[in-house]
């Protein structure tokens, strides 16, 4: 069982679930704008359609469902705050009684002068692609 926890808590995972089920909410709101007002939309264009009741509008026959759509973004925002308050934040705070910073700000980096290629660490002394040397902040020095 203590196996499974320690696969189940690594960094990589949690990390892709909450993509994960970002993704699929997102997913939800773009299928719901795609049937509640684009098909309409393109139904009214062509002609023929079925009409509806709620907040919206009918265009050549076509139900254009704003209610609908209104009502997924509602949702989407409702989903993710419950997953940033459930899996981010408890998730999170483990991490960091662990010592590992999760889901925070970018470490800071510095940028080659010689090849601009960004992304170097503060304190690094070459660059790791060209091997130029690269000047260290005054912040960050050991002097």
């Amino acid at each position: 069982m203590r196996g499974f926890k320690n696969f189940l808590m690594q960094g990589e995972l949690i990390v892709i679930a909450v993509g994960l089920v970002v993704a699929l909410a997102f997913s939800t709101l773009i299928k719901s704008f795609s049937d509640s007002i684009i098909t309409p939309l393109i139904n009214s264009i062509a002609g023929g359609g079925a009409s509806g009741k709620g907040l919206g509008w009918t265009l050549n026959g076509q139900r254009i469902n704003l209610g609908a759509f209104i009502a997924s973004v509602v949702y989407f925002v409702v989903f993710m705050a419950v997953v940033y308050y459930v899996i981010v934040v408890p998730y999170r705070r483990y991490m960091q009684r662990r010592g590992t910073t999760v889901f925070g700000a970018p470490a800071a980096s510095k940028e080659c002068p010689s090849c601009l290629s960004a992304g170097l660490p503060m304190a690094a002394t070459k660059c790791r692609y060209c091997s130029s040397d690269v000047p260290v902040p005054e912040s960050t020095s050991t002097t």
